[in-house]
């Protein structure tokens, strides 16, 4: 049994497989899946898992080179938009439906149970070393 870290199996073995630059989109439970893209739903019930808590364990196991969220987050969600503020410096801002774009390159998706609206955020992967 895993020490620490993520313990879900479908999620741990997900994000090993990730290399330089490949995207992950982290997601409420409203956001629209992109066909294709490999899934992770952790979603139980509304607000469980959070997306603050699920985006925490995600920035532990991972290199973020870069993030893009909807500009709509800071007037629909101001604590999401703070949070994602404080744990992603260099955020960028789209507008929602080109967000929603975006989110067909990604390898990996990430659905959290989170029932406020806007809490996505497309993370990029950096690289170690």
């Amino acid at each position: 049994m895993k020490r620490a870290g993520i313990l879900n199996a479908a999620l741990s073995g997900a994000l090993a497989r990730l290399g330089h630059t490949d995207e992950v989109l982290v997601c409420d439970a409203g956001m629209p899946l992109p066909p294709g893209v490999e899934v992770v739903d952790l979603a139980f019930l509304p607000g469980v898992p959070a997306f603050a808590d699920v985006l925490d364990g995600l920035l532990a196991e991972l290199v973020v080179e870069g993030a893009v969220a909807a500009e709509e987050v800071r007037a629909a969600n101001p604590a999401c938009h703070a949070l994602l503020g404080e744990r992603l410096p260099a955020l960028a801002h789209v507008p929602h439906e080109r967000l929603k774009e975006l989110s067909r390159s990604a390898r990996l998706v990430v659905r959290t149970g989170e029932a406020r609206p806007y809490a996505n955020v497309i993370l990029r992967c950096g690289v170690a070393f």
